[in-house]
């Protein structure tokens, strides 16, 4: 069975659960795609049990045939990660080598249980939407897609900017603010949250606009359907402002008109059983430990 692994470069501090996990893979006769630079990265550090080739593209995944894709790294590494994945259907473990990791929710004390879960099928497939943007001018190339948020930002100037937002072709608000972002529940727990917007639960059919230091306080995030179309048209003082798609980003400017919807795929993560969405809010966001209690 053929397995693909993304990271972005091996660290010291990896070498030992990576080693475990080509010997997991060895043993288990699965046999290991690696992403070319990170194998690279890997070359006299990592002793391969066995034979090991490497991929580079989607279309490389899909020749191959590849039933998992492992990443190695935080919840940053799933999102690259996706961007090879794609609409191929092809299932993503995370295996937490970061530190917060909402989504690489597989500890690397855990490797062996984790391939042998996945050999045996004891295994959840947790379905996560994506966000997909169209625009008057190219972005984003072959991947106009994102897993947890788009954000629209101010850029070069301390000015803030407008961010003209319209639901279904209705208008909703002018944000005056230093940028605005559309989440999905996955992505709910990210850059949405830390600018107060509120926790949706993974399969909740929802996506949330969160405003980034608004300027008039009385503006809230707010929570749609997800089969809504959210239109934006961005304008300030400054030429330029920023387009983010989860961690890659690309410069826009006012003549630029931007509309959101729900992508026709989803991605797939896999958890192992006895973890669950409640379980990692409590451990992530250290729930329920305030010594006063």
């Amino acid at each position: 069975m053929n397995i693909a692994i993304y990271s972005r470069h091996l660290k010291p501090s990896d070498v030992q659960p990576v080693q475990e996990l080509f010997e997991q893979l060895h043993a288990h006769q699965l046999l290991p795609h690696v992403y070319g630079p990170y194998f690279e990265s890997m070359q006299g550090a990592i002793d391969f049990p066995g034979s090991v080739t490497v991929f580079e593209t989607y279309d490389d995944l899909v020749l191959q045939d590849i039933k998992l894709m492992i990443s190695l790294g935080g919840d940053g590494t799933i999102l690259d990660t996706t961007t090879f994945v794609r609409d191929s259907g092809i299932p993503i473990m995370g295996i937490n080598l970061g530190r917060l990791g909402f989504l690489a929710s597989i500890q690397k004390n855990v490797i062996s249980k984790a391939i042998e879960s996945f050999v045996s099928g004891a295994y959840v497939l947790d379905e996560r939407t994506l966000l997909h943007l169209d625009s008057n001018l190219p972005l984003f190339a072959e991947t106009p897609f994102a897993l947890n948020d788009l954000t629209l930002l101010k850029r070069d100037t301390s000015s803030m900017i407008t961010v003209h937002t319209f639901i279904n072709g209705e208008f909703l608000n002018s944000y005056w603010a230093d940028g605005i972002i559309m989440a999905t529940p996955t992505g709910s727990t990210g850059y949405s949250l830390s600018c107060g917007g509120p926790i949706i639960f993974p399969n909740s059919g929802n996506f949330v606009i969160t405003p980034v230091a608004p300027h008039n306080l009385n503006v809230r995030p707010i929570v749609i359907s997800d089969d809504s179309v959210v239109s934006f048209e961005v304008e300030g003082r400054a030429r330029h402002f920023l387009c983010t798609l989860d961690s890659r980003y690309e410069q826009i400017d006012a003549t630029h008109q931007i509309a959101i919807r729900k992508e026709d795929f989803s991605i797939y993560l896999v958890r192992l059983h006895g973890g669950n969405f409640l379980n990692t809010l409590r451990e992530k966001l250290a729930w329920g430990l305030d010594k006063r209690n």
